[in-house]
């Protein structure tokens, strides 16, 4: 498997919108109807109080950020490495920034929360990453985070010759590491499920990764499990 965390791997995968559009497009919500992008919504909106200032870092697309600057009282900013990325938020109304999370480019307590969705585990220095997020963030302010878990579709990868994802961010290990930065770590755990219509869709799901993976053939469709954290850090 790649490096997920190689500036080359994230140039490679995050220059266009395409890739990220066929992951995004087979995953379903839990069982009992909860969305992750909505639970992490619920979470920006609460660590609001009247009138505040946030930060996304790793906006894509910018269908969240678009969410967030709907919001009333909110200023909002967005930033991503990919020069795609920000333009494609910019276009919804969004101020959006090229920027590296690793290296802010914001004063020290500028933000009252600060949102990642997805993106922490492309991370190379996870601690300096989490040290800059900790330093914008005001006292009291809160930071979302969403991750998967590495057991996140590891059948199918297995089925098709990989191996489970580990990463330097996810489910498992992103609770300590948010620990060593903020006091109040909680977290809301979703078992997700991704959908394939048929083998060619699974299998474009997986060629998006660029590993090589070859997915055994099957007859129709396929559910396979997922997982999703949402952390909330203070």
């Amino acid at each position: 498997m790649d490096d997920i965390t190689s500036p080359e791997h994230v140039r490679d995968q995050y220059g266009t919108e395409g890739r990220l559009e066929t992951r995004r497009s087979v995953w379903r919500p839990t069982d009992d109807g909860r969305d992750p992008a909505d639970e992490a919504f619920k979470a920006i909106d609460r660590a609001m109080t009247g009138d505040s200032s946030v930060l996304e870092v790793g906006c894509g697309t910018g269908v969240m950020a678009e969410r967030i600057n709907a919001l009333p009282g909110v200023t909002l900013v967005a930033v991503d490495l990919s020069e795609r990325f920000v333009e494609l938020t910019a276009a919804r109304g969004v101020d959006a920034r090229q920027a590296d999370i690793c290296y802010l480019p914001f004063e020290d307590d500028t933000f009252d929360v600060v949102y990642a969705g997805w993106m922490l585990y492309h991370v190379r220095d996870i601690d300096r990453a989490l040290a800059q997020v900790r330093r914008v963030l005001r006292p009291g302010g809160t930071f979302v985070a969403v991750t998967n878990g590495d057991d996140t579709l590891a059948d199918l990868r297995r089925e098709a010759g990989g191996r489970r994802m580990v990463t330097t961010f996810s489910s498992e290990n992103g609770e300590h590491a948010l620990g060593r930065h903020f006091s109040d770590v909680r977290r809301q755990d979703l078992e997700t499920r991704a959908v394939f219509a048929d083998h060619a869709e699974a299998q474009a799901y997986l060629d998006t990764a660029g590993e090589g993976l070859v997915l055994p053939p099957f007859e129709g469709p396929r559910t396979c499990a997922g997982h999703v954290t949402v952390f909330e850090a203070r």
